[in-house]
Protein backbone atom coordinates (compact mmCIF):
# COMPACT_ATOMS: atom_id res chain seq x y z
CA UNK A 1 0.00 0.00 0.00
CA UNK A 2 1.31 3.26 -0.98
CA UNK A 3 2.55 5.41 2.05
CA UNK A 4 1.18 8.72 2.66
CA UNK A 5 4.05 10.75 4.28
CA UNK A 6 1.86 13.57 5.77
CA UNK A 7 -0.81 11.58 7.06
CA UNK A 8 2.48 9.20 8.43
CA UNK A 9 3.54 12.51 10.51
CA UNK A 10 0.37 13.20 11.69
CA UNK A 11 -0.12 10.13 13.52
CA UNK A 12 3.78 10.08 14.81
CA UNK A 13 3.13 13.54 15.76
CA UNK A 14 -0.07 12.17 18.28
CA UNK A 15 1.31 8.35 19.51
CA UNK A 16 5.24 8.71 19.25
CA UNK A 17 5.20 9.16 23.58
CA UNK A 18 2.72 6.88 23.87
CA UNK A 19 4.52 4.51 21.39
CA UNK A 20 7.64 4.76 23.29
CA UNK A 21 6.42 3.92 26.88
CA UNK A 22 4.97 1.03 25.58
CA UNK A 23 8.47 -0.18 23.96
CA UNK A 24 10.43 1.03 27.28
CA UNK A 25 7.90 -1.39 29.10
CA UNK A 26 8.61 -3.87 26.51
CA UNK A 27 12.36 -3.79 27.18
CA UNK A 28 11.68 -3.98 31.02
CA UNK A 29 9.01 -7.01 30.88
CA UNK A 30 8.96 -8.97 27.73
CA UNK A 31 6.29 -11.18 26.73
CA UNK A 32 7.60 -14.80 26.84
CA UNK A 33 6.41 -15.09 22.95
CA UNK A 34 7.32 -11.25 21.62
CA UNK A 35 9.48 -12.76 18.81
CA UNK A 36 6.91 -15.12 17.88
CA UNK A 37 4.47 -12.12 18.13
CA UNK A 38 6.76 -9.58 15.90
CA UNK A 39 7.35 -12.61 13.29
CA UNK A 40 3.69 -12.64 12.69
CA UNK A 41 3.05 -9.50 12.43
CA UNK A 42 5.83 -8.31 10.51
CA UNK A 43 4.15 -10.02 7.18
CA UNK A 44 1.30 -8.21 7.89
CA UNK A 45 3.13 -4.81 8.37
CA UNK A 46 4.87 -5.40 4.87
CA UNK A 47 1.34 -5.99 3.23
CA UNK A 48 0.08 -2.46 4.34
CA UNK A 49 3.29 -0.98 3.64
CA UNK A 50 5.40 0.02 0.30
CA UNK A 51 9.07 1.35 1.10
CA UNK A 52 9.27 2.63 -2.88
CA UNK A 53 6.22 4.62 -2.43
CA UNK A 54 7.62 6.19 1.07
CA UNK A 55 11.50 6.30 0.99
CA UNK A 56 10.98 8.49 4.30
CA UNK A 57 14.00 6.69 5.67
CA UNK A 58 16.50 7.62 2.87
CA UNK A 59 15.13 10.96 2.93
CA UNK A 60 15.63 11.64 6.35
CA UNK A 61 18.17 9.56 8.13
CA UNK A 62 21.76 8.67 6.82
CA UNK A 63 22.66 4.89 7.68
CA UNK A 64 25.97 4.03 9.48
CA UNK A 65 28.93 2.28 7.22
CA UNK A 66 31.18 -0.15 7.95
CA UNK A 67 34.48 -0.34 6.83
CA UNK A 68 33.29 -3.58 4.10
CA UNK A 69 30.82 -1.10 3.10
CA UNK A 70 32.71 2.03 2.04
CA UNK A 71 35.33 -0.48 0.18
CA UNK A 72 32.36 -2.25 -1.88
CA UNK A 73 30.50 1.17 -2.45
CA UNK A 74 34.31 2.92 -3.34
CA UNK A 75 34.99 -0.32 -5.93
CA UNK A 76 31.48 0.34 -7.11
CA UNK A 77 32.38 3.39 -8.19
CA UNK A 78 35.72 2.34 -9.50
CA UNK A 79 36.74 4.66 -7.26
CA UNK A 80 39.70 4.63 -4.01
CA UNK A 81 38.33 4.44 -0.41
CA UNK A 82 39.86 7.95 0.53
CA UNK A 83 38.05 9.51 -2.90
CA UNK A 84 34.77 7.89 -1.99
CA UNK A 85 34.86 9.01 1.99
CA UNK A 86 35.89 12.48 0.89
CA UNK A 87 33.22 13.01 -1.85
CA UNK A 88 29.90 11.35 0.39
CA UNK A 89 30.62 10.70 3.99
CA UNK A 90 31.36 12.54 6.79
CA UNK A 91 31.90 11.47 10.39
CA UNK A 92 29.44 11.59 13.07
CA UNK A 93 30.02 12.67 16.89
CA UNK A 94 30.40 8.65 17.69
CA UNK A 95 32.96 8.65 14.92
CA UNK A 96 30.44 6.48 12.71
CA UNK A 97 31.05 7.27 8.66
CA UNK A 98 27.35 8.62 7.76
CA UNK A 99 26.11 10.47 4.32
CA UNK A 100 27.49 13.94 4.21
CA UNK A 101 23.50 15.11 3.59
CA UNK A 102 20.29 14.50 3.45
CA UNK A 103 18.49 13.07 1.78
CA UNK A 104 21.05 10.29 0.89
CA UNK A 105 23.21 10.80 -2.28
CA UNK A 106 21.94 7.67 -3.82
CA UNK A 107 18.45 7.82 -3.50
CA UNK A 108 16.99 9.09 -7.06
CA UNK A 109 14.35 11.00 -5.50
CA UNK A 110 11.96 10.82 -8.76
CA UNK A 111 11.36 7.04 -8.31
CA UNK A 112 12.64 6.88 -4.47
CA UNK A 113 15.14 3.96 -5.61
CA UNK A 114 18.54 3.61 -4.05
CA UNK A 115 20.95 4.27 -7.20
CA UNK A 116 23.40 1.37 -5.08
CA UNK A 117 20.61 -1.14 -4.46
CA UNK A 118 22.75 -3.98 -4.93
CA UNK A 119 25.69 -2.51 -2.94
CA UNK A 120 24.15 -0.36 -0.41
CA UNK A 121 25.24 -0.41 3.43
CA UNK A 122 24.65 -3.25 5.72
CA UNK A 123 22.32 -0.48 7.75
CA UNK A 124 20.70 -0.24 4.94
CA UNK A 125 19.67 -3.72 4.06
CA UNK A 126 18.63 -4.50 7.30
CA UNK A 127 16.37 -1.10 8.03
CA UNK A 128 14.31 -1.27 9.75
CA UNK A 129 15.54 -4.33 11.43
CA UNK A 130 12.12 -5.44 12.34
CA UNK A 131 12.61 -9.60 12.60
CA UNK A 132 15.70 -9.26 14.79
CA UNK A 133 16.04 -12.43 17.06
CA UNK A 134 15.23 -10.93 20.52
CA UNK A 135 13.74 -7.81 19.42
CA UNK A 136 13.91 -6.77 23.44
CA UNK A 137 17.61 -5.81 22.34
CA UNK A 138 16.85 -3.73 19.42
CA UNK A 139 13.82 -1.37 21.67
CA UNK A 140 16.39 1.69 21.07
CA UNK A 141 16.50 1.42 17.73
CA UNK A 142 12.48 0.88 17.25
CA UNK A 143 11.84 4.03 19.68
CA UNK A 144 14.00 5.92 17.08
CA UNK A 145 12.29 4.89 14.01
CA UNK A 146 8.36 5.32 14.97
CA UNK A 147 8.85 8.72 13.94
CA UNK A 148 10.90 7.82 10.15
CA UNK A 149 9.41 4.30 9.53
CA UNK A 150 6.00 3.74 8.94
CA UNK A 151 6.78 0.14 8.69
CA UNK A 152 8.05 0.61 12.61
CA UNK A 153 5.09 2.46 13.09
CA UNK A 154 2.74 0.39 12.17
CA UNK A 155 4.84 -2.97 13.87
CA UNK A 156 4.84 -1.42 17.13
CA UNK A 157 0.98 0.01 16.76
CA UNK A 158 0.00 -3.61 15.73
CA UNK A 159 1.84 -5.19 18.44
CA UNK A 160 0.36 -3.05 21.03
CA UNK A 161 -2.80 -4.09 20.15
CA UNK A 162 -1.80 -7.75 19.86
CA UNK A 163 -0.26 -7.92 23.65
CA UNK A 164 -3.32 -5.61 24.83
CA UNK A 165 -5.64 -8.28 23.59
CA UNK A 166 -3.89 -11.29 24.18
CA UNK A 167 -3.13 -10.16 28.46
CA UNK A 168 -5.30 -11.85 31.08
CA UNK A 169 -7.82 -9.07 32.40
CA UNK A 170 -6.81 -7.66 35.37
CA UNK A 171 -8.97 -8.43 38.70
Amino acid sequence: MQVNLRSFRAKVKRRKAAYRRFLSRLERTAPRNLDNHIAFLEKKVWDEVDCISCANCCKTMSPTYTESDIKRIANHFKVSVSAFKTKWLRKDKSGDWINRSVPCQFLDLKTNKCTVYEVRPRDCSGFPHLPKRKMVDYMHVHKQNLEFCPATFRMVEKLRDTIQNTRPAQK
